[in-house]
């Protein structure tokens, strides 16, 4: 029985950490795309500046 609870605690460590890096890729893949969307805008409005 207490193997049993070994790996119970192996699996449930191992979920643990990967719930919280799954939720730090989710968060992390947010502010990528922020990021891309800013650098793309300041982009367009720098090209539309300099041919003005």
């Amino acid at each position: 029985m207490p193997a049993l609870l070994i790996i119970a605690i192996i699996v449930g460590v191992v979920l643990l950490f990967s719930g919280i890096f799954v939720a730090a890729l989710k968060f992390l893949l947010f502010i990528g795309i922020i990021l891309i969307v800013v650098a793309v805008i300041g982009y367009v409005v720098r090209s539309m500046r300099s041919k003005v």
